[in-house]
């Protein structure tokens, strides 16, 4: 037997680290068909299936985490998303997870949830929390008055995650729907407004199978998109608004606060009688001394910026070097152990060079820098898990807010030094469309991870001793970048204001060591997917081009080649920028394909990798053009995916622009680099 549980809940309550607990590594990521929001899924563990009734039923749960929202109203992707899903899709069960530190908040989401009659239990999370401050709820007496059974969980904890399980196992199996509750007295006005609209929409409601009083509900607070789902006709719609109107003139407000206020009335009425509140959690009163020192108004930035200099330190400059390195040396071991098999077998020298010098050179130099990328993404996990992200997103308001984009545009910014795809991607929760389009055009300035075996091959080539300081330069140059050319889009393409920027600041915690451990093996796989995909493709179509001419020959010379011929057409854009070889230019244009491919084509058409390569390169290149090469690799357009998703947010004639607006960007600045530090 097969059960899909939709796991919901507000943002920063719990909802991954509960996903983590429940699936493990047994998860897969996607995109909601049609639409570009993360769709993220995955099996229960079995171990966890222990119940008699999973036995006899040989049961298997997907868990299909839906993104963190706090109503289902239809005003972000986030939120249409989920509810097409709860509403379309029929999940067997709804896993409703709730932060018990804010039970009040998160409880709006549950009562609407509740409408929906989907079997569902809610797991009441950071029960640990709630006990450690003295307070303490009552979640026989919750469960009874909401008439939908309820959990006390710790997920950082593990701790009655067992029991949820069996629980919402149950419940789905047996198909318990909540029970019925009236939010508001009959005598009210909305309560009124709701049955009177029940009575009118309740064929269409039937014909489309979906639940009366939540339809009823969702016209009254003035959901457009549920006036087209039903259909309703022009007289229906009349009807409505005479309703609405009357429902106004008796609440003294407007529908959407009237069907707010009901809600927040009757979670009152009911954490009155189940929750003792004494004090704030531990979480929160360190929470608000910490933010007095990491939040303040002058010392916040220089806080983060410093926080990024020793993540860049410990990265690049002590652990992630000797890591890469002492892997880097595996790799070559590797390389040199089959390349003596297969001289040994005496395969043929051009099938050789294309297993050594193309395959094994080309995923060998990128690989090297696995370890580098975890352990930057390791402190990064670091730092998001405990909830300090949220706050640098709140102190870079103000400063973003001064180039024409709110502190919202920084989480899509921020999400750019991982991966310009997902950020990009991202930008569809903003509010305006001028600010996602312009936070769009400004997104691939961040440095993403893509580009890290590159800055690290040169640094170690050129910079070896200031490697940490180098980064820091890179990563700061791409934010610099970034400001300047949104406050030069702002003035001509993107005029207007950014809208407002509301943000919730979760405690601080400690993160679980087994969400980070997730975070990286999802990376890490990430990564090795990329290497034995795309740039394996990339390094066979690039070796080709190198041993072959434009009729087919066996080129004796690579400067006869057909790839050589490509470079030299395009090397002479790069001379002012101090590098001449077409070798060089040749990897900035397969780097379209993906940026690692930068390093391993330079192996390739060097035929050298690790140390060598770094010697290599020190004959193509000055400290000054190696440090212009870097420039441009920051600054110029980013991968070929980025593009499709570009075009698929901002439409072709924008996302062009953008990529033309971003490589032209790259050259000017990498110009005017390189001949400063020719004068200094």
């Amino acid at each position: 037997m097969n059960i899909t549980l939709a796991l919901i809940g507000n943002q920063n309550c719990g909802k991954t680290t509960l996903f983590n607990q429940l699936t493990g590594s047994n998860q897969h990521v996607g995109n909601f068909p049609g639409v570009t929001v993360e769709r993220k899924s995955g099996f229960i563990k079995q171990s966890l299936l222990q119940s008699d009734k999973a036995v006899e039923k040989n049961l298997t749960v997907e868990v299909v985490d839906l993104p963190g929202i706090y109503s289902l109203s239809p005003y972000t992707p986030e939120e249409i998303v989920t509810r097409d899903f709860l509403t379309q899709q029929h999940p067997d069960a709804i896993l409703n997870i709730v932060d018990s530190t804010n039970i009040e908040r998160n409880l709006y989401l549950s009562l609407q949830l509740a409408e929906l009659n989907v079997p569902m239990v809610v797991a009441l999370n950071m029960m640990d929390e709630v006990t450690a401050a003295g307070n303490s709820i009552d979640v026989i007496g919750l469960q009874k008055k909401m008439g939908i059974d309820a959990v006390p969980i710790s997920a950082v904890k593990g701790d009655g995650i067992s029991e949820l399980v069996d629980r919402i196992t149950h419940v789905a199996i047996n198909k318990r729907i909540p029970q019925k509750i009236d939010f508001c007295d009959i005598d009210s006005p909305v309560h009124q407004a709701i049955h009177s609209m029940a009575h009118l929409i309740s064929d269409h409601a039937a014909a489309r199978n979906l639940p009366l009083r939540y339809c009823a509900t969702k016209l009254i607070e003035g959901d457009e998109l549920m006036i087209d789902t039903l259909n309703l006709n022009r007289n229906e719609q009349d009807i409505l608004g005479h309703i609405v109107r009357e429902m106004e003139a008796g609440a003294g407000t407007d529908q959407a606060a009237a069907i707010a206020d009901m809600r927040y009335s009757y979670i009152t009425r009911l954490t009155q009688d189940t929750v003792t509140h004494v004090g704030e959690t531990v979480e929160q009163k360190r929470s608000v001394k910490i933010d007095n020192i990491l939040t303040h108004r002058i010392w916040g930035i220089p806080i983060f910026l410093g926080i990024m200099a020793l993540i860049f330190y410990l990265t690049f400059g002590l652990i992630g070097k000797y890591l890469s390195d002492l892997f880097s040396r595996g790799i070559d071991w590797v390389t040199a152990a089959v390349d003596y098999g297969l001289t040994a077998y005496g395969l043929s020298a051009p099938a050789h060079s294309l297993i050594i010098d193309g395959a094994f050179a080309g995923i060998g130099s990128v690989l090297s820098f696995m370890p580098t990328i975890l352990v930057l993404f390791f402190f990064l996990a670091l730092l998001e898990d405990t909830g300090y992200m949220a706050r640098v997103a709140f102190v870079m308001d103000t400063a973003l807010r001064k180039i024409g984009l709110s502190g919202k545009s920084f989480v899509p910014m921020l999400l750019g030094f991982g991966c310009s795809v997902p950020a990009i991607m991202s930008t569809r929760t903003l509010s305006s469309q001028r600010d996602k389009r312009m936070t769009v055009f400004i997104i691939p300035f961040m440095s993403c991870s893509a580009k890290l075996p590159v800055y690290s091959l040169l640094t170690a080539a050129f910079f070896p001793e200031h490697a940490a300081l180098v980064m820091v330069v890179l990563y700061l140059t791409g934010f610099a970048v970034a400001i300047i050319s949104a406050l030069l889009l702002k003035n001509t393409a993107f005029t207007g204001k950014p809208v407002p920027f509301v943000l919730e600041l979760p405690a601080y915690r400690m993160p679980g060591a087994k969400s980070i451990w997730l975070n990286m093996w999802g990376k890490a796989k990430d990564f090795m997917r990329k290497a034995f995909t795309i740039i394996f493709a990339a390094t066979i179509v690039i070796w080709f081009l190198q041993h072959f001419d434009i009729r087919l020959n066996l080129v004796a010379d690579t400067a006869d080649s057909m790839l050589a011929q490509i470079g030299s057409f395009i090397s002479p854009i790069f001379y002012p920028l101090g590098f001449r070889d077409w070798r060089l230019s040749t990897a900035l244009l397969t780097g379209l394909t993906a940026k690692e491919t930068v390093v391993s084509t330079l192996a390739i058409l060097t035929g050298a990798s690790g140390a060598a390569l770094q010697a290599a390169l020190q004959t193509l290149l000055t400290p000054v053009s190696a440090f212009s090469f870097l420039i441009f690799t920051l600054l110029y357009m980013p991968c070929v995916a980025a593009f499709a998703v570009t075009k698929r947010e901002i439409g072709t004639r924008l996302a062009v622009t953008a990529m033309i607006f971003q490589t032209a960007t790259a050259w000017v600045y990498a110009f005017l680099i390189y001949h400063l530090l020719i004068l200094f």
